[in-house]
């Protein structure tokens, strides 16, 4: 329980309850092969949404630390460069404390992140348009680059009518990705100079995306694999 806004020491690791819902579902969730160079978020993130009918989506939302060096974690060149706000908040213990949980967690953000880098989402009656395998991709796109590039952008911090920095449906293309060992097609966004976006059909209910800064790609091996 959180009183007065401060969080106790003995708060329980919420990441436990999210992958618990992670293990519960009915349908395949995919994630980045495991790599040296990566370390899922332990928070899963859920998007969901519903009508009259119960539920109408459910996408899950994989984020991941990046490590450049990864023989050596505490190498100074895995971190990123942090403003001295953050810095303090990431290295000050409050006079109350904070759930060891929490400390570990607050230590990632010294490094590169691949903020909700892998989507899977299942739709229980898909729109052939909104809901095609491009148009995913496309708003998968869209998602990150607006809550991760920003500033490269050039968006003010509130609302804003620019939509020139959008991914469009034009720019999709065929491709293949690896997936649990073998190339399946695929559609990808290669265009844009900020990120490199893939996505496959996993069934007519289900799509798989993936969202990756262009940067972080000399760094990674761009295949999936079925989450066990």
């Amino acid at each position: 329980m959180e009183y007065g806004g401060v969080l106790p020491t003995d708060a329980p690791d919420p990441s436990i309850e999210s992958e618990a819902r992670l293990r519960s579902l009915d349908f395949p969730v995919f994630q980045l092969k495991p790599q040296p160079s990566l370390i899922r978020a332990p928070m899963v993130g859920f998007s969901e949404s519903s009508g009259a009918a119960g539920q109408e989506e459910l996408s899950v939302l994989l984020t991941y630390t990046l490590w450049k060096y990864p023989d050596d974690h505490s190498d100074p060149r895995n971190e990123i460069e942090l403003d001295e706000q953050t810095r303090r908040s990431i290295e000050e213990e409050p006079p109350w404390g904070r759930p060891a949980w929490l400390i570990e967690q607050a230590q990632m953000f010294r490094y590169p992140m691949l903020w909700e880098a892998v989507r899977t989402a299942r739709h229980a009656s898909p729109d052939l348009e909104l809901h095609s395998l491009a148009q995913q991709l496309v708003d998968h796109t869209n998602h990150v680059l607006m809550n991760t590039f920003r500033e490269a952008l050039g968006l003010p911090a509130g609302p804003s009518a620019r939509d020139d920095w959008k991914a469009r449906a034009t720019a999709v293309t065929e491709t293949s990705v690896n997936v649990d060992g073998r190339d399946r097609p695929a559609v990808q966004i290669d265009t844009d100079p900020l990120v490199y976006a893939v996505g496959f059909r996993v069934d007519r209910h289900v799509v798989c995306t993936s969202v990756l800064p262009r940067e972080s790609l000399p760094f990674l091996d761009v295949s999936l694999t079925t989450y066990e």
